[in-house]
Formats: C-alpha cells, structure tokens, sequence
C-alpha cells in the first residue's frame, strides 16, 4: 500500500509524486492516457519528421517557478531553448511591437510607435523589479501568502501604494492607455492578458497582462529542447529514481470514502488502491466534486457553489508542418517564438466580444508559435513546425462569420474553423497557405478527449477572471488544497494559484499533505511526553 495515490500525470500530479517521494512517501501516480504529462506532451503527429506539441509550448511560469527550479530538473535531462525575440505583435499593415529580453530591444520597438513609450515600458519593468520576489512567493505559495502578503504591502507603500495597487486591477485596454501613447506597448500587455480568457475591459486583466509581459521580459517563453513533453519525461524520470510508481492507462472512477477521509481510489477496471496517508488529485475541479467523490460525502454548500463554476474559454487548436518560414509582412516577427495576431486592442475587444455573446469570432484573435524557430530540433533545416491556437465559446449561439458554423465541431466545422484560422493568419503572412505540408486540427472535443482536464478545450483549469482567484479559487472560501475531505488534496490548476506550467498547485497539495502528518517539533514532543504536575511529578500526557 503506497502512503499516497496522485490521480494524474499531468505536471502538477508529478510535481506533487516528486515532492512527496522526496519527502520519503511511497508514491503511486495513476494516470488514465496511455502516457503521461497532461497538457505537457509531444508527438509527431502532423508530419514524421516534425515535432508538434499537442497542447502547451511556451514556459515563462516554469522558468520562474522555484517549485520546478527545486527539482533540478535539469539533472535529469531537461534543457530550455529561445527564439531570438520572445514575442512580436504586428499590425496587418504597420509596425511590429516586439517584447525581447534585453529590454533596449523592447523599448526601441516601442518608440517607434510614440516616442516616449520606451520609457514607459522601462518603468514598468522597474516596478516589476521592485516587487517580483514578493509577487512570485505570493504567486507559487498555498493562499493566503501571509509572509509574501506583508513584504509586498510594505513595498507597495514606498512605490506609491494604493496608486500602483490601481494600476494591477485596472483593466488592461485603460491600463495601457494611461501608461502609452502609442499603441506597441498596448498591444503587448492585452494581448499577453488575452493567453487567459481576459477581455481587454476585464477587471485585473492589467495586472494579468503585465505580469506575463514582465515574465517574458525577464525570463523568456523559453521551451524544451526536443519538444515539451521532455519536461515531462525529466519530472517521470526524477519520480522514479525516487522509487515513484506511475502506471498509465488506469482510470480512476472513484474516490473511496470513509467516516469523512479519503482512504483509496477505484480504477475502471474494478481495482481499489489503497492509500495509507493521502489522496492527491491532479484533475478538474467539477470532475473530482461531480464524479469523483461521492456527492453524499460533500458539504451542501460546496456542492451549491460548484454549479456556479466557470470555465475559461474553450480553445481551437492548429498545427503545422511548413516547408519553409512563414512569409511575415512584419520582418520582425520572423525571430518570435510567439506572435500575436490581432490588429489592434479594438479588433481584441471586437473578439472577445463575440465570444461574451456565443459568437464564434470572424476574425479570431490567434496566438501564433514558431517552434522550429525556438528549437532547431522540432524540424528539418529550412522548415517550421508551427502551430496557432484561438478561443470559441462553449455554447455558441451563432457565427460572427458566414459559415454557419454552430459548435458541434464534426469534421466539415472543424475543417471551417482552421481556414478560418489560415486566414487570419494570411492576413499578416500573406501566402502562408503556400507553405503549409500538412495541418492537423485539435477542435475541442479533441483536446478534451486528449487530456479530459480541458473541458471543451479550457486550458486553464477554470477562468482567470477575479471572482474565480485567490479565496474565490476554486469556489468562495477556499483558496487552499485542503478538501473537506480528510487525505483529499486539490493538486490540479482548478486550484491557487491557477493554470499554466509551474507545478505550485501539486507542490502545495504534496506540503499540504506532509504538514498534516508531520510529526511534532521537539518541544512539542517534549512537551506532550513529559509534562510536570503541580507537585513535580512526571506524567505522560498528549498535548
């Protein structure tokens, strides 16, 4: 019998098999793909000789995560590459604004929009500079970060206090108006806000798109050299030097229940797997609560708030085989591993929009990635392995296009959606289509079939929006890993801090876990063994 069973081998349920089995615990993953990593995995799908990622590509959370940081991964196989330029947003027919890591870089691609906003983008980043230790501890630590919290009040009073506050819940559309003149440095924080499902006029999507613009200003989109399923392939290999068990192909079906605790998982096949301390569940907030775990075991309340759980938005997904590099009008965009294709902060507006009212958008606002351009391992020399994804609604209503396309996602919708996608691609690359070997479309029902974490394609285990954050994460009042069940931990991004690659959710599940069965200091050991009576006598006693 393990001492703990992590449901899932996506990155956070490693993380958390890794954490514990350092810690000592035996550890036993179960994961229901034939293969681990989740949303972290590769494969060469599309054409033979090219590398795709299935689902993530781009890392700058895992390249400031102290949690992966602490697993030296790097020992076990794991190296990052970079494009020359992390991220460049053209214009259909003017300037590109280029975010790179040497910030003369980025601040010369934004003057050239207004003079000044170089500038403007430099004191950004000073603010970033100031608070990033304590904005980084806060963001990877179990809510609340008390510690993190203190400094960072502290530092926020000596840098304008309540006035910088405003600035990180602003929206990010009156964000950037107040700190830009031109329209570069616009365009990269909302269209950074917009990697989550936030709106340009979203409450906090200033702080969200700043955060991720001043990530990749310091650290890069950086990806795994061969493809990102070697993250996962490094985090498999340091579980199983520490005498981890992962087992793929194993569906867990049920939580096993009793007197209030957690005390074994039942697998697809019948089999019940016993834990002796924990239950660690790397899956999605709705599935562990509404299929899971039994509904009589649940609070009322919980239950109450989990119908009122909101997904982010689900994602279309393209990937490329190129025969050669994709034909940017923009020069610039030619060295971004990422590139941002909207024209403009109203056209991001204009398609966040349609998805508010269950449009599928006409013109979709597509995050675009140059993987052969970030690793020259992903293809032959000469060629691109490419990718674009967007964002659809989850019940769409209508087409904000002529195509009728409703949201069943069969092949002719599917095949609709990714011209769709070609052309807007067009629009900033004309003649991209020439170069295209060979495509594979992810539709939504795909991805979730891929990974059933991705509800409909909803990459982030639930939105970013503020009333889904902190200890409104994953429903009011929690906030934290701990269950209502004893032994049950939320080891998933439906818990804080949320999505992305960064391990925090699975690393504060496993410490969660340990802090309960830590055994006690030695005072306290001390204390509970031998306690003196009134009258100097020793008695034993349990404090």
């Amino acid at each position: 019998m393990p001492d703990a069973v992590v449901i899932g081998a996506g990155p956070n349920g490693l993380v958390a098999a890794n954490v514990l089995a350092d810690a000592g615990w035996s550890v036993e993953v179960l994961e229901e793909q034939p293969e681990p990593g989740g949303a972290v995995r590769h494969d060469h799908g599309v054409s033979p000789d090219f590398v795709s990622d299935l689902f993530s590509s781009f890392y700058p959370l895992a390249a400031a995560s102290p949690v992966l940081a602490g697993l030296r991964l790097h020992e076990h196989g794991l190296r990052w590459s970079h494009a020359p330029h992390v991220l460049a947003h053209p214009l259909a027919d003017g300037p590109c604004a280029v975010l790179d890591r040497d910030i003369d870089t980025t601040a010369a691609s934004l003057d050239a929009f207004a003079a000044g906003d170089g500038d403007a983008w430099r004191r950004l980043h000073d603010m970033w500079a100031l608070l990033r230790p304590d904005i980084l501890d806060g963001l990877f630590t179990p809510f609340p970060p008390v510690r993190a919290a203190a400094r960072l009040a502290v530092r926020l009073r000596g840098a304008g206090g309540l006035r910088l506050a405003r600035s990180l819940v602003l929206p990010v559309r009156r964000l950037g108006e107040e700190e830009f003149r031109g329209e570069g440095g616009r365009l990269l924080l909302a269209g950074n806000a917009l990697h989550a499902d936030l709106a340009p006029e979203a409450a906090g999507s200033g702080g969200f798109g700043w955060l991720l613009s001043m990530l990749g200003q310091t650290h890069g989109f950086p990806v795994p050299v061969g493809g990102s399923g070697a993250l996962t392939a490094a985090l498999v290999r340091r579980l199983k030097t520490r005498g981890g068990v992962l087992s793929c192909g194993r569906q867990v079906t049920r939580v096993v229940v009793r007197d209030g605790r957690a005390v074994a998982v039942r697998t697809a096949d019948g089999e019940t797997v016993a834990a002796r301390r924990a239950v660690l569940a790397d899956v999605s907030v709705p599935a562990l609560y509404g299929r899971l775990v039994d509904p009589a075991d649940l609070p009322g309340r919980l239950l109450a708030d989990l119908r009122r759980f909101q997904w982010d938005f689900a994602t279309f997904k393209v990937d490329w085989a190129l025969d050669g590099p994709v034909p940017w009008r923009s020069a610039e965009a030619a060295g971004a591993g990422t590139v941002h294709l909207a024209d403009g902060v109203d056209e991001l507006t204009r398609f966040a929009a349609q998805i508010a009212m269950g449009r599928v958008p006409d013109r979709p606002f597509t995050l675009f990635g140059q993987m052969t351009t970030s690793d020259a391992t992903r293809s032959p020399r000469g060629t691109e392995s490419a990718w674009a994804y967007t964002h659809v609604p989850h019940e769409v209503r209508a087409d904000a296009g002529d195509e009728g396309l409703s949201g069943i996602w069969d092949t002719r919708e599917a095949e609709l959606m990714a011209d769709r996608v070609e052309r807007q691609v067009e629009r900033f690359a004309p003649g991209f289509r020439s170069v295209v070997r060979a495509r594979r479309i992810l539709a939504p029902p795909t991805l979730q079939a891929l990974d059933s974490n991705l509800h409909g394609g909803a990459i982030n285990g639930g939105t970013t929006a503020l009333h889904q954050q902190l200890f409104f994460r994953p429903v009011p009042g929690t906030g934290r890993p701990e269950t209502p069940l004893a032994g049950l931990y939320l080891a998933s991004a439906g818990a804080h801090p949320g999505g992305g690659v960064h391990g925090a959710p699975g690393a504060n599940a496993a410490r969660a876990a340990l802090r309960r069965h830590r055994p006690p200091g030695r005072f306290l050991l001390q204390r509970a063994m031998l306690r003196r009576d009134r009258t100097g006598r020793k008695t034993s006693s349990t404090p």
